[in-house]
């Protein structure tokens, strides 16, 4: 039988627009993400998925936004094995 690791869900700050594109943990245990894509049909969500996914090395797939698709501030699902 496999086992699985704990699937995380982490809340990141989203910051559109910026100059590069970075992922950064704070000390309270949410994330700062800096993303090139302007926040215009989605292309920002999509840059942060795949930040996400280098992040904890998995696929794109395996990442999804769970809430706040439209806020800045979003609870991202990772399923990691």
């Amino acid at each position: 039988m496999a086992a699985f690791s704990k699937m995380p869900t982490i809340q990141v700050r989203v910051k559109p627009g910026s100059r590069v594109s970075a992922l950064a943990a704070v000390a309270d245990g949410t994330y700062v993400a800096q993303v090139k894509a302007p926040p215009v049909d989605g292309k920002a969500n999509e840059e942060l998925v795949a930040l996400v996914a280098k992040h904890y090395g998995c696929h794109r797939s395996a990442v999804t936004v769970k809430a706040g698709a439209s806020s800045r501030t979003k609870l991202v699902h990772v399923a990691v094995e």
